[in-house]
């Protein structure tokens, strides 16, 4: 389209070439205004003075058939080249003298007058030349007065005055055959444009000393202007970008000889699926470009090309040819060529930018085609910071301030976003290093999605979604996080959270930009309403889903909690240095150092705690570990309960061993305080208060309570005090710490040297199965801790009140609960009692196990019973009905009760008999 229109300054050119090649003489400056001159094939001989005859040539006439060209091919071109008159006339171009075409251009000075008559000869050589060679030609005055106007100007804008084919016709094949020709010439031969000769004359000189053709002069000027080398002047710059714009290399890479040459072993490998000449070879390459195909020549020659293109949104094609009637409809423009002087080149492709992430409601969307073109030119401007006009001008300070060691182009727009907080979209894509880095990733888990043509922030979902993964590299989990942590600085960075969520921010979050601070006020916001049994809660339920992906995401950095990660940074020092942030294994490792902690720290991991208890969704880590275990125990559980569901299929053959060890690890996190265990606080919430006052009045708020709260309602469940969904929960609580001592943080604090000295080797096995608990019970009278004494007898107590906390004791006697006590309802030592009054019955036979552990017990509850006396009626009535001499002590009570009525009924009263009135007084 582009060389079509410019056949004549094309034509032009290649006679320049082809006049001084083939001997033809000046003809006098004066005959172009000669009313008697006709330039054709009758007058010729007229025309061109010389020794050599001109003749009409036939369509057989070959260059190497000249006279004066002969020896100049036999001296400096091969012979297979001479029967082809566009490889003599390449191979002549080559080698020609640059001096002298320089000095006839005007290089050694300026332009004079005679200078001027010079390019009227050569107007009128090529006005001849075309009239007796080519067939197309025909005379018009209108062209002949444009084409002598122009070239007493030098030629400044010939190609946008003359019509594309000077017939009005169709260009054939052939014609654009020999376009591609001379805008390949131009391309390769400075000296070949007046333009580039007379006004970077002195940035040839400078910076691109030895001049060198098949284009590298060109490209030498090109790098100047990238930045790379120095300075181009404006009226340089404007001249190299005219030619770009004539020559028109984005239509076709094989214009360009330096790009063609340099590229071509990347061609061959990375984009032998395009066809030769094909527009798509240059997005080809760039797309390529920094990846281990592309080699360090092709990647220098392509990014001075693009460097250009980027600055005239009319030199892409395919751009073009996709977005025309999106342009006129959208931007108001009538033609896509047409130059205009009022609006800048970039407005357009601006314009159409803004058009491209438009939603449906706000309406004048871009076509799905030309969104994703204008995506591709997003992803190519990326690459490179001078590749995007309008960022190149405002950010070149900061860069140099900011990013002056990162010298690889891919770079500056990746550190750059570190200091300047700007991103561009939703789109990962934009990032070139980041895409390189996790294309193993990409290519296993997000192929997908990636293979959309536009992305709204789904492939970085993926990549963050698969962050643990083996294949995931060290590159591009460090990529993936900084493009989360430049997200976290203004929430407008996140495409699809901003689209999800922007109209609530605006309702519920106002004046609030930071996307952490943004998060909490809308999760709070559907907490509270939650919480309340609001039906229609205030934040939309798209925003609700996105918000839940954006809180699983910041579950998995601690960097991505900045207050969080602030209040920690002395600890994660001090006690976490060598641990990597990702994975929350920075998080964890401040967990596991909880103890050790500062006071801000620790109050800040506290209440982390306590929200991933409320939503162990949020819990990274146990939702990694245990990801095939929920799959498989808990697929319909809500993510609330998930936890819950996870500790009652635990003890299961089928458990995961990593998964059941990380569920013990949150259960004694839950066992440090009530609060740890939603389940547990909602069960107890009457109960707590009531029985724990006191405990509670000296608690701090975002501090564990070390399971005293626990312990006190342990205790009301022996005395049978509890409500019955309080008493159900403890009963779980009493089950799980007599298999495991973890669970019992008040026998843990106090017994932790006796458990060292008494119980060592039952604390190092690998699982836990109530043997430290049994230890401890067995070598209670070696124990002179009296707090740790206090805890084993409170273990004691607890299990008279139900066999079921005592799982050692309900192992052994399980089958003789079965046939001795199968009609006795379980709980308030029903079943226990049960299985005493069997032990002392002479006539029935319990299992072997069973009444050894039952003897054990008889005798540790008899030791308790001296060492710690009842503390109450109901202690004493429990000694009581738990005694084996129960019958004998109950029997003595009810004599003294009948010796005291006995006493009263013979011996009469006691106090004096008072009268009726004195009674009445």
């Amino acid at each position: 389209m582009a060389g079509c229109r410019r056949v004549q300054l094309l034509s032009l050119l290649w006679m320049v070439v082809l006049v001084p090649v083939c001997g033809v003489k000046d003809i006098p400056a004066n005959a172009l205004n000669s009313a008697n001159f006709k330039p054709n094939a009758a007058n010729s001989e007229q025309a061109v003075a010389g020794p050599v005859t001109q003749t009409r040539r036939t369509n057989a006439w070959k260059l190497a058939d000249e006279e004066a060209c002969r020896e100049d091919l036999t001296r400096l071109c091969p012979k297979h080249t001479w029967g082809n008159n566009l490889a003599v006339l390449e191979c002549l171009q080559d080698r020609k003298d640059v001096s002298s075409q320089l000095l006839m251009y005007g290089q050694g000075g300026p332009v004079t007058t005679g200078e001027q008559g010079g390019y009227v000869n050569i107007y009128i050589h090529i006005q001849w030349n075309l009239e007796i060679r080519s067939p197309l030609y025909t005379r018009n005055s209108k062209y002949d007065e444009s084409m002598s106007e122009k070239f007493r100007s030098k030629c400044e804008h010939c190609n946008e005055s003359v019509p594309a084919d000077f017939s009005g016709r169709t260009v054939s094949g052939e014609c654009q055959g020999e376009m591609l020709d001379y805008r390949r010439m131009l391309m390769e031969d400075f000296s070949l444009s007046p333009e580039i000769v007379l006004n970077c004359r002195g940035e040839i000189e400078h910076h691109c000393s030895g001049l060198h053709r098949k284009g590298r002069t060109l490209h030498c000027l090109m790098r100047v202007g990238r930045g790379e080398k120095g300075n181009l002047g404006a009226v340089c710059q404007q001249a190299l970008q005219t030619l770009i714009q004539e020559t028109d290399p984005g239509a076709d890479y094989r214009i360009d000889r330096a790009l063609n040459e340099a590229c071509e072993s990347v061609i061959q490998t990375a984009c032998k699926h395009i066809r030769n000449g094909d527009p798509m070879i240059l997005s080809c390459l760039m797309e390529h470009l920094y990846t281990e195909k592309m080699v360090e020549d092709c990647e220098h020659r392509l990014l001075e090309l693009q460097y250009f293109i980027s600055r005239d949104w009319k030199l892409d094609p395919i751009l073009y040819r996709k977005c025309q009637g999106d342009a006129a409809r959208l931007c108001h423009t009538h033609g896509w060529n047409d130059t205009s002087e009022v609006m800048p080149p970039g407005a357009i492709f601006s314009c159409l930018y803004r058009h491209a992430y438009r939603t449906e409601e706000q309406g004048r969307r871009l076509s799905r085609d030309c969104k994703a073109e204008v995506q591709r030119i997003l992803h190519q401007r990326a690459l490179d910071v001078k590749l995007d006009p309008s960022l190149q001008e405002r950010c070149m300070k900061d860069l140099g301030k900011w990013c002056s060691e990162k010298t690889e182009s891919g770079q500056l727009l990746y550190f750059l976003s570190d200091h300047y907080l700007h991103l561009l979209t939703g789109d990962i894509q934009i990032e070139a290093l980041l895409m390189r880095a996790c294309e193993p990733i990409i290519q296993t888990y997000c192929h997908e999605v990636a293979d959309n043509q536009i992305d709204t922030g789904d492939l970085m979902e993926c990549l963050v979604q698969n962050k643990h993964q083996k294949e995931m590299n060290e590159k591009c989990s460090v990529g993936v996080t900084h493009f989360q942590l430049v997200q976290m600085k203004d929430f407008r960075f996140s495409y699809k959270f901003k689209m999800a969520c922007k109209e609530d921010v605006l309702k519920l979050c106002p004046n609030i930009k930071k996307k952490v601070d943004v998060v909490i006020c809308l999760s709070t916001t559907v907490r509270n309403d939650t919480l309340q049994d609001i039906k229609d809660q205030r934040v939309s339920l798209k925003c609700r889903k996105q918000l839940r992906v954006e809180e699983l995401e910041m579950s998995e950095d601690i960097r991505l909690e900045p207050e969080l990660y602030d209040s920690c940074k002395q600890d994660i020092g001090k006690h976490c240095q060598n641990v990597p942030y990702g994975n929350a294994q920075m998080i964890e490792c401040l967990k596991d150092n909880k103890k050790q902690l500062t006071q801000r720290c620790h109050q800040k991991i506290f209440k982390l705690q306590e929200n991933e208890m409320m939503d162990p969704e949020l819990d990274y880590t146990l939702m990694r570990v245990c990801k095939q275990m929920i799959k498989r125990f808990c697929p319909e559980s809500d993510s609330k309960n998930m936890l819950q569901c996870l500790k009652q299929n635990k003890n299961s053959e089928l458990m995961d061993p990593k998964c059941k060890q990380m569920i013990t690890k949150r259960q004694i996190t839950q066992s440090s305080d009530y609060r740890l265990n939603p389940v547990l606080r909602k069960a107890c919430k009457a109960d707590i208060p009531k029985f724990c006052e006191s405990i509670l009045i000296k608690a701090k708020d975002d501090s564990e309570l070390e399971g005293q709260v626990i312990s006190c309602l342990k205790l009301k469940y022996a005395d049978q005090r509890l409500s019955p969904d309080c008493e159900d929960q403890i009963r779980v609580i009493l089950q799980e710490s007599a298999l495991d001592y973890r669970l019992d943080p008040q026998l843990q604090l106090h017994c932790s040297d006796e458990i060292s000295s008494l119980c060592a080797e039952e604390a190092a096995a690998q699982e836990q199965t109530g043997q430290v608990e049994e230890c401890l019970k067995a070598n209670l009278l070696k124990i002179k801790n009296e707090q740790c004494k206090k805890e084993v007898l409170n273990m004691l107590k607890e299990s008279k009140a139900d066999i079921f906390v005592d799982p050692v004791l309900h192992t052994a006697c399980a089958l003789d609960l079965k046939h001795q006590c199968a009609a006795i309802l379980p709980g308030k030592g029903r079943q226990m009692s049960c299985l005493m009054e069997a032990l002392e019955d002479k006539r029935v036979r319990l299992q072997p196990e069973c009444k050894k552990r039952l003897q054990d017990r008889i005798e540790m509850w008899s030791y308790a019973a001296r060492v710690a006396p009842a503390e109450g009626f109901a202690d004493l009535a429990m000694q009581v009905v738990m005694s084996p001499s129960k019958n004998y002590i109950l029997s003595m009570m009810a004599l003294c009760v009948c010796m005291l009525f006995l006493v009263g009924i013979l011996c009469g009263r006691i106090t004096k008999r008072v009268t009726r009135e004195l009674k009445d007084r």
